[in-house]
């Protein structure tokens, strides 16, 4: 569901750029007040794993499409909505910047889509009521599945209005939301059953992890560095091996994108456009992971390369946004006492 620029016109772009900056700067500020620096290495090894994740696109079968997890709902459950929020955004930076993955005009778009649906509506309104009612296995899977589902249906929808609003007439509203809704819901059960197996997973090793992020109160009990180490082995086994057999078929919005105009990419000619294009091709380096390989599965060296890449990026950047906090919190303290 990463958008590309050519999908939307400047002014969207620009309305949805300064409600990201908006909402992560409130986040930053409300993580920053919390006082819980235990939740800064778990940020960042969340944020790699989740990077390493949407590499690996798994087959629709019957479709000819292909899905990937988009990880909102899991950093919200692990680290709270606002943490979530950030790190998501900063994956999607990472991706936009270095792998030419989501347009740069685009990003405050993919960000709401991928980030905000599922952190401040799917998570608060139907995961953490459910889970907090009764912590069971059971409980914790459906909270999940329908959580995952509400997320991306509402974020699959956020890109069809996006487009509507933008003036796209090549994907009429009616036919682009009748495709776009089905294969998301397909692609959010999914993702509701990955996310619960590793939130079952998480809660059988650090049941304190998930406790914290519930009842929104600091990490307190047994050490994190078992679920770090345990998560940076996942990111670095997803990213570097399992990227490379992923679903050489389009993703959902691509697929919707070619059965309703018949092409997967649009053409946008304005200046704005080429402004935020020419940045791009500046700073990725490794343009579309480097997967060149034609047909499953991409063998190419480059697609592990920037699995692993990628996720270290990622790692650094959400660390240094977790510092930033930090000092903003210090700088409030000072300036009150």
């Amino acid at each position: 569901m990463h958008m590309a620029d050519a999908l939307i016109s400047p002014v969207v772009g620009g309305v949805m750029w300064a409600a990201t900056v908006g909402t992560g700067a409130l986040s930053l500020k409300t993580l920053g007040a919390k006082h819980d620096d235990r939740r800064l290495a778990l940020m960042g090894v969340a944020g790699a794993f989740v990077f390493a994740a949407q590499m690996i696109n798994f087959s629709i079968p019957g479709t000819g499409s292909s899905g990937h997890l988009g990880g909102g709902l899991l950093l919200a459950a692990l680290l709270g909505p606002y943490a979530g929020f950030l790190v998501m955004a900063s994956v999607l930076a990472v991706q936009a910047l270095f792998f030419a993955d989501g347009g740069l005009l685009a990003f405050g778009c993919n960000v709401f889509n991928l980030a905000f649906f599922s952190c401040f509506i799917a998570y608060p309104l139907i995961f953490k009521p459910m889970a907090r009612r009764s912590p069971r296995t059971g409980t914790v899977i459906g909270a999940s599945l329908l959580a995952a589902i509400a997320g991306l249906q509402l974020g699959a929808f956020g890109v069809v209005l996006e487009t509507l609003l933008s003036g796209r007439t090549e994907l009429p509203f009616g036919t682009f939301v009748l495709l776009m809704q089905p294969i998301h819901l397909a692609i959010g059960v999914v993702e509701g059953l990955v996310t619960a197996a590793l939130l079952a997973a998480v809660r059988r090793a650090r049941p304190e992890v998930l406790a914290a992020s519930l009842e929104d109160r600091p990490y307190r009990g047994a050490p994190l560095r078992p679920l770090i180490l345990g998560g940076i082995l996942l990111a670095l086994v997803a990213g570097g091996l399992l990227s490379r057999f992923a679903s050489a078929w389009p993703d959902g919005l691509e697929w919707s994108m070619e059965k309703t105009s018949g092409r997967t990419e649009l053409e946008a000619g304005s200046a704005v456009h080429e402004a935020f294009a020419g940045v791009q091709e500046k700073t990725a380096f490794l343009p579309d992971y480097d997967v060149r390989a034609p047909r499953w599965p991409s063998v190419s060296a480059g697609t592990s390369l920037s699995g692993v890449l990628g996720a270290g990026i990622v790692l650094a950047v959400v660390l240094v946004v977790g510092v930033v906090g930090r000092l903003l919190r210090k700088r409030e303290t000072r300036s009150s006492a």
